[in-house]
């Protein structure tokens, strides 16, 4: 990404977090965090990550809540954005947090007896 990318997509994640945490009322919105924007080169579609943290179960129903809000959510974000058209928002839920804990539940499960010394390390250790 350029800067101009990445400026723009830290002051969308910052706008819309805002507007998330502030102005929009609906309840299965509430708790979301906005993870990450990228941007296309042409400012035009900005594919925006959400979580609400440790609520897996809620992806559907805030999805929904973000189907709802987009109109309202797009239209705040052109008027607070220095840009000759808001980019085309595409919510996506993140799951890179689900993810990184299976990935440790799997790990802390692994029975991996410790390494038995070897005649290079034991030398090593001598020295």
């Amino acid at each position: 990404m350029t800067l101009k990318q990445e400026r723009m997509a830290d002051r969308i994640r910052e706008i819309l977090s805002e507007l998330l945490l502030f102005e929009v009322s609906d309840p299965a919105l509430q708790g979301l965090t906005v993870t990450e924007v990228v941007i296309d080169r042409e400012l035009e579609y900005a594919n925006v990550y959400v979580n609400a943290l440790g609520e897996e179960e809620r992806a559907e129903s805030v999805m929904a809540g973000l189907r709802r809000a987009h109109g309202f959510l797009r239209r705040e974000l052109a008027s607070r954005v220095r840009l000759r058209r808001a980019p085309e928002l595409r919510f996506h839920w993140d799951e890179t947090l689900s993810r990184a804990a299976h990935i440790e539940a799997l790990l802390d499960s692994l029975d991996i007896p410790p390494a038995e010394p070897t005649e290079s390390s034991q030398e090593s250790e001598a020295d």
